[in-house]
């Protein structure tokens, strides 16, 4: 059963208890139960669970190993970073939401079973739904709707899989799945890979995540994609087909990032092609790879919150998210630029930062890995790695370079004077913590590496591979610096594949809602004027059956109908009674 050792457990009971006491201490209560429960990770034995019945069924609330532990720390972790960041904000929804969307997030972490699982994934899209409303305007309304109901569509296929796969295994614990000939294991890929944003299924994540509130979008970038990566490595090691889907979306969100112009959906995009690196770790399925997944969600959560949190600095600054109407702030945010930067040098695995300890371990596994398979095996690997170097190019042109080149040196509109509003303390306070642990992991990797799922001996600030590194970085700079004016942002519409269900959006409103509703109307309309007609004729049958025959205007207007249809149904009784004796006489 429950108890308060759970930590997702404590912390939905903290949302509740936050909603009750005073506003004012709120801010202070949000960071005090996210450390509590950040402890109770950390106190957890390994091998520790609740286990229940349900339906003859074992349900495992709180199955806690090595994976499992350091997904949930790192959930934690960046829940308490971004309180501090939020820390001025006094509305209640988004402080009680924000903590039932990290407990789901760390309860699917910590989950045995898939019904468990099933239940905090469906409770995780519930909560963070209300960070994109909380922004409170028409754009994140309609943006929220279409978060919702692609989540509602991934939820039923996931829980289409996981009841077929209960059937098919009469069991429902958590295990790596490895039969590729099931139903139920494609429907359960498909409904974590929609979480993953793995493309086509993408689509929901650059549409959203630049709409909800300024401070929900931390929390937003760090939890929903990195627990279904934890899903993915632990229920799908190996699968050959995650490895190729996760080298596409390295490529797939680095080229969306260079032609947007919104900073924040620059850096959703980014989102994609960073988790593409893990979903291809997952896909390698070695003990290696897998450790690399792990760390580079870890490393992932910590720099892009940094990024996202610089973003929204800008936004809250200066009202704008367009790069286009953005520049010169460097005089206005010094501070928001350089701690920006230690986020973007993360992302672009510049030695020193935690970004270039965890990525390099996942192209190292897939450098390892083909040494010992087949030579048709080994060419798909290595242009796995070729593919994740170029992406990793892109990550460094248009975020660390692009970004912040746009929003703090070069002005795109001269005769624009952008108004900067004062930014809370708190909002790079929260910032400068992220960077620190970006910066101290990055010196430190063992301090990560130590509490991997597996052991292992990989060495990051190998002389080879820094030179390599530093190289690709250093021309990829001199590039951008010579056509950095070709890269100027400029107001456009991109097309993702959303569009396959906004484009016919209109014709299936037309089928399944308005006609739909006509027919409903008509029913309405037919069924009262026969209600009426028959409550009339109750009172007094005599004098409405003389109306009718002889001076109602309706029987004249409907009279060639009526005949017709009695008619016809006179002609049809004949023939069933014809047709019965018939039958009878065989």
């Amino acid at each position: 059963m429950y108890n308060l050792s759970n930590p997702s457990f404590f912390l939905i009971i903290g949302a509740i208890l936050l909603s009750m006491i005073p506003k004012n201490l709120r801010s202070s209560f949000f960071l005090l139960v996210t450390l509590i429960g950040l402890i109770l990770i950390w106190t957890l034995p390994n091998g520790l669970y609740f286990h229940t019945k349900f339906l003859d069924y074992d349900l495992i609330l709180l199955n806690v190993d090595p994976l499992s532990r350091i997904f949930a720390t790192i959930f934690a972790l960046i829940t308490f970073l971004g309180g501090i960041y939020a820390f001025h904000i006094k509305d209640t929804l988004q402080q009680v939401s924000t903590l039932i969307y990290s407990a789901s997030a760390i309860g699917a972490t910590f989950a045995g079973d898939f019904i468990t699982l099933f239940i905090y994934w469906e409770l995780m899209a519930i909560s963070s739904v209300i960070l994109v409303w909380a922004r409170r305007d028409s754009q994140s309304c309609n943006a929220g709707f279409r978060y919702l109901f692609v989540h509602i569509f991934g939820g039923s296929i996931l829980l289409a899989g996981i009841v077929l796969h209960i059937f098919e295994s009469n069991s429902t614990l958590v295990v790596a799945l490895s039969s590729r000939s099931s139903i139920a294991n494609w429907l359960i890929l498909i409904g974590f890979g929609l979480n993953a944003a793995i493309p086509p299924l993408n689509a929901w994540l650059p549409d959203a995540y630049p709409k909800a509130s300024i401070t929900g979008a931390v929390f937003m970038s760090a939890l929903t994609t990195k627990t279904a990566v934890y899903a993915l490595a632990r229920v799908f090691p190996g699968w050959e087909i995650l490895l190729i889907l996760g080298t596409m979306m390295t490529v797939f969100g680095v080229v969306y990032a260079l032609l947007t112009n919104d900073i924040r959906e620059l850096l959703a995009y980014h989102i994609i092609s960073q988790v593409g690196y893990m979903v291809a770790g997952v896909g390698i399925g070695t003990q290696l790879s897998i450790n690399g997944s792990t760390a580079h969600a870890f490393s992932h959560i910590l720099y892009k919150a940094l990024l996202f949190m610089g973003a929204g600095v800008v936004i809250y600054s200066t009202g704008t998210s367009k790069l286009s109407q953005l520049g010169g702030l460097i005089k206005l945010l010094p501070i928001t630029f350089i701690l920006y930067l230690i986020g973007g040098f993360s992302i672009s695995s510049v030695p020193l930062f935690n970004g270039f300890i965890s990525k390099s371990i996942i192209v190292h596994a897939a450098l390892e890995k083909g040494t010992i398979v087949s030579s048709s095996e080994m060419n798909v690997l290595l242009i796995a790695v070729f593919l994740m170097n170029l992406a990793m190019i892109g990550t460094f042109l248009s975020t660390t370079l692009k970004l912040p080149y746009f929003v703090w040196f070069h002005k795109n509109a001269p005769d624009q004077q952008l108004q900067s509003n004062p930014v809370p303390f708190n909002m790079h306070l929260g910032m400068a913590f992220t960077a620190i642990l970006c910066i101290i992991f990055g010196i430190k990797p063992s301090l990560l590496y130590n509490y991997l799922p597996f052991n292992m001996e990989y060495h990051p600030f190998e002389i080879t591979h820094l030179s390599e590194t530093l190289e690709i970085l250093l021309a990829t700079f001199v590039i951008f610096w010579i056509y950095r004016l070709k890269l100027k942002p400029e107001p456009l519409i991109l097309l993702d594949f959303d569009w396959f269900y906004r484009k016919p959006k209109k014709y299936l409103k037309l089928v399944f809602i308005d006609y739909i509703l006509i027919v409903f109307d008509f029913t309405d309309k037919i069924l009262r004027e026969l209600i009426e007609k028959l409550v009339t004729f109750g009172k007094n049958p005599v004098r409405i059956f003389n109306n009718i025959l002889i001076t109602s205007p309706e029987i004249q207007e409907y009279e060639p109908d009526i005949y017709r249809i009695s008619t016809g149904l006179i002609i049809s009784f004949i023939l069933f009674v014809f047709l019965g004796i018939f039958l009878m006489n065989l």
